[in-house]
């Protein structure tokens, strides 16, 4: 499958932002989707997950009850609302795949977990 990400840009603090990630092919329903972010010098990290189904989401402390992830399967697209905006949360934006293995809420917060990954949209938060 390939991804597509996009809707990042510039914001003020206090902001929003929805973030988009497109996906080829017709398997999209049968695959685990995520959203990580890195900013400079740091690691890529787990921002927010969905089951296949849309049924079951997950998300990193720092962005719970701000960012909101779903899904719209007949569309082939995954979605971040992203509320309340901060500086901190600048980074790059990726979305990401994960088939869908066993026990997947005990890896969807790890990169080695998903298989295909967007190329990454950069969201930029002033103060």
């Amino acid at each position: 499958v390939q991804l597509q990400a996009s809707g990042g840009g510039l914001v003020q603090a206090g902001g929003s932002l929805r973030l988009s990630c497109a996906a080829s092919g017709r398997t999209f329903s049968s695959y685990n989707m995520g959203w990580f972010r890195q900013a400079p010098g740091k690691e890529r990290e787990f921002v927010a997950a969905v089951r296949r189904s849309g049924g079951s989401t997950y998300y990193a402390p720092s962005v719970k009850g701000r960012f909101t992830i779903s899904r719209d399967n007949a569309k082939n697209t995954v979605y971040l609302q992203m509320n309340s905006l901060k500086p901190e949360d600048t980074a790059n934006y990726y979305c990401a795949a994960a088939p869908n293995r066993i026990d997947y809420s005990g890896y969807y917060y790890s990169t080695d977990g998903y298989d295909f990954w967007g190329q990454g949209t950069q969201v930029t938060v002033s103060s």
